[in-house]
């Protein structure tokens, strides 16, 4: 399975305390995200570090360790579906990671409903993965 993680999904694996850390190292996926989630994540680090508890440094080495495990892309390798994604979802900041999604045919972990406007890519929130863990699906 190849997941597209969105801003809030990759914000939660960076506590390595949360369900979605452990989902994160424990399911068999190929995880993928847009190159700018980096500069999203940078603008809510002071966020996550409060919610992770974790020291700055603690949380710069979690972070490394993350990212090695995502494929980041540049906007100009799904910039073809860009439009239309902007066709099939109403909010504006989700298009990026439909277009990825459909670019590498993939899904995408959100908990963002408006997401799930669309039947094109299979949106699997935090609940629908611990699901299928727990299953022995993924």
């Amino acid at each position: 399975m190849k997941l597209v993680l969105d801003n809030n999904s990759l914000f939660s694996v960076m506590n390595p305390m949360s369900t979605s850390a452990y989902l994160f190292a424990s399911i068999k996926s190929k995880f993928i995200a847009p190159k700018f989630i980096k500069s999203e994540l940078d603008e809510h680090k002071e966020e996550c570090l409060i919610k992770s508890k974790l020291s700055k440094h603690e949380f710069d080495i979690w972070q490394k360790e993350v990212f090695q495990s995502i494929e980041f892309f540049e906007a100009s390798k799904y910039e073809s579906f860009l439009d239309k994604s902007a066709d099939l979802i109403s909010d504006p900041d989700d298009v990026d990671f439909l277009a990825l999604a459909l670019l590498t045919k993939s899904s995408i972990w959100s908990n963002d409903p408006h997401l799930k406007e669309q039947s094109l890519v299979r949106v699997f929130t935090t609940s629908d993965l611990v699901k299928l863990f727990l299953k022995g699906l993924i």
